[in-house]
């Protein structure tokens, strides 16, 4: 009666979702490796030729004058992306949203990329993000190209129901013997049975293998769809932590002030500081907010692994430094979630395995499907042949 609960559960919470799911399938493989693939084919965006006198970047303040001119009049740059390596271009976004809108082209206002040499001032080339692949792809993934009111919550909901669809599975999945055909038919598959059966056992035996790194990144999906499911189990992770973790040390003295403005300052220390980081990030602030901030990832495609800079705009004092190595249990575990959500974590090979897991994820409500509709079929032609 139990499994007949479950089994019914299983089903339909698998045919409500299963196109959704899909769809997040789907678009995680192709985004897995977004930040590898664009470097190959946008090379002439992302880097640039190295001269022999080429010294030190010019002034983020006379970059940032150079990128606003590349850009309409409404177009406003928000955000700097830049890498300390001496080959790359450093990237200035624009970007508006309408959090209301239906639709992803009405969700975007406008959403600009310009890339500009930092050493010469050249702008190499004008990106519209709005209808750039990879771009997109995150979209659909993230909103399904709704926007973000109306396709946000169908994915954080469709998410939470494969998690339990996951749940239900494993426990359909349990062998009745631990020995035998029965244990060999859960964990492998025979190519030479009738296609049903081995769509069945594919749907079973992927599903068994994949559980636990579909259901991690379930996990951390929720993350992103649910702030408050976040800030639970980081509160609940944290209770766990033992002492204070440590401070990082504050300088007692500003910032050496080289430049005018003060963001050129705290770039400047930033990048004498960790001139061996994969990449900074800058998110341009208000003019009446005292505050600069610089977050130093360590390692370019790793945003668990940083180091946060925050400059007083006025005195050129560093008012805190966030580290990632001082974060207590649960703290840590959210920086990395994006990470573990992509494949990020270790690099090149845990990518590879989230690519699979990712296109499983995807096979698994296919599959679901051809079952469920192999069964409908059937019941059906018994239920005709009965009336006859």
């Amino acid at each position: 009666m139990f499994k007949k609960i479950i089994l019914w559960l299983h089903k339909w919470l698998g045919i409500i979702t299963g196109i959704v799911v899909f769809l997040l399938s789907i678009t995680g493989c192709l985004y897995t490796f977004h930040d590898d693939l664009k470097l190959v084919v946008y090379p002439q965006k992302y880097f640039i030729q190295m001269e022999a006198d080429q010294s030190s970047p010019l002034p983020l303040s006379e970059l940032l004058e150079i990128a606003q001119e590349a850009l309409e009049k409404e177009e406003t740059v928000s955000r700097v992306d830049l890498y300390p390596a001496p080959d790359r271009t450093w990237v200035f976004r624009a970007q508006e949203t309408d959090e209301q809108a239906f639709g992803y082209w009405n969700y975007y206002v406008y959403y600009k990329r310009v890339f500009i040499n930092p050493y010469t001032g050249e702008v190499t080339a004008i990106e519209n993000s709005k209808t750039e692949f990879f771009q997109l792809m995150l979209q659909l993934h993230l909103h399904l190209l709704l926007g973000k009111k109306y396709g946000h919550p169908i994915v954080g909901y469709s998410t939470a129901i494969f998690a339990v669809t996951l749940l239900s599975g494993i426990v359909l999945w349990w062998p009745k013997k631990w020995k035998g055909k029965t244990l060999k038919r859960s964990i492998w598959f025979n190519i030479k049975t009738k296609w049903k059966r081995f769509n069945y056992d594919l749907h079973n035996v992927l599903g068994f293998y994949s559980f636990l790194l579909a259901l991690a990144i379930a996990i951390t999906g929720l993350v992103f769809s649910f702030p408050g499911f976040k800030m639970s189990y980081t509160t609940f992770l944290n209770s766990f932590s033992t002492g204070n973790q440590p401070l990082l040390s504050l300088p007692q003295s500003p910032i050496d002030s080289i430049y005018i403005d003060p963001l050129d300052n705290a770039l400047h220390y930033a990048l004498e500081k960790h001139n061996d980081a994969g990449m900074m990030s800058i998110r341009l602030r208000s003019s009446n907010i005292p505050v600069l901030d610089i977050q130093v990832r360590l390692d370019e495609q790793r945003s668990g692994l940083f180091e946060w800079y925050y400059f007083d705009k006025n005195n050129l004092y560093i008012k805190e430094i966030k580290s990632s190595k001082s974060l207590s249990g649960g703290d840590k575990i959210a920086s990395l979630n994006y990470d573990i959500h992509t494949g990020n974590i270790r690099g090149i090979w845990t990518k590879v395995l989230a690519f699979f897991v990712s296109l499983i994820c995807a096979i698994l409500p296919v599959t679901g499907y051809i079952i469920w509709w192999n069964k409908s079929r059937k019941k059906n032609f018994n239920q005709l042949l009965s009336k006859l």
